[in-house]
């Protein structure tokens, strides 16, 4: 049947419940309806709540292609998001190594791994996360250091988070934290997180004064604030056991 204008099926169960029930699973909509209960009422209630079941069906999904990343990436041949772009994981028992600029990937670049062919998921886990954390120390520090430079901030120290929940903070004395997942973003979504946290160092708040402030360090960042609100932390690919706390 069409709901909201999306073609949506549904598996029907009769029970002897009084009420019409809805549940979401690994395969789809079920609904569960009394036995008295025509086609014509179940296709009715459906209807009405199509925005509810859109939700959780567009949910669903977004679940299952990120298990299916996380099962594919830690290979040789998965991909992974590096700096916005798809980047791919190859391994070769010689040296790590970047195919491409590293600074400005393009799709398909290629991170070499020195790991053999047969290396598994957990060696493959270990040794992306090493090379993303080394990374995003570089990046992440030298995007920071150029507002700096620009804006005359001052800031008492700053260091990479592995925050699960958040992609950076400030504290009243100066000290940033930024979360080294934002490697995988591109390099807008990063300034804008730094920005919003230096902005921090003027306006402790999210009032209209701290947007102004951000405006004034990053123009035109509502773009890359929207495309991170899309996103958390604990969406990005896993790394289990080798997720470690950057120091």
């Amino acid at each position: 049947m069409l709901v909201a204008g999306q073609p949506i099926g549904f598996t029907l169960l009769r029970s002897n419940r009084r009420t019409i029930g809805f549940l979401i699973n690994d395969e789809g909509l079920r609904v569960t309806a009394p036995q008295w209960v025509s086609l014509a009422k179940i296709d009715e209630a459906v209807q009405s709540k199509s925005r509810w079941i859109l939700a959780k069906l567009q949910a669903r999904q977004s679940r299952q292609q990120q298990a299916a990343l996380q099962r594919d990436c830690w290979e040789d041949g998965g991909r992974l998001a590096y700096l916005g772009r798809q980047i791919q994981l190859r391994t070769d028992a010689g040296q790590l190594r970047f195919e491409g600029d590293p600074d400005c990937p393009q799709d398909d670049d290629i991170l070499w791994l020195d790991l053999p062919g047969d290396a598994g998921p957990e060696r493959i886990r270990h040794h992306v996360l090493a090379w993303l954390q080394e990374r995003a120390r570089q990046v992440i520090g030298t995007r920071l250091q150029r507002f700096l430079v620009r804006t005359g901030l001052k800031i008492a120290k700053w260091r990479l988070s592995g925050a699960t929940t958040r992609w950076g903070s400030c504290t009243s004395r100066g000290n940033i934290m930024l979360n080294w997942r934002l490697i995988h973003f591109a390099p807008d979504i990063i300034d804008y997180v730094v920005a919003h946290e230096l902005a921090h160092l003027r306006e402790m708040n999210h009032s209209p004064a701290f947007w102004a402030e951000v405006g004034r360090l990053f123009p035109g960042y509502q773009s890359a604030r929207d495309a991170l609100r899309r996103h958390d932390p604990a969406s990005l690919p896993s790394f289990n056991r080798g997720d470690r706390r950057p120091a």
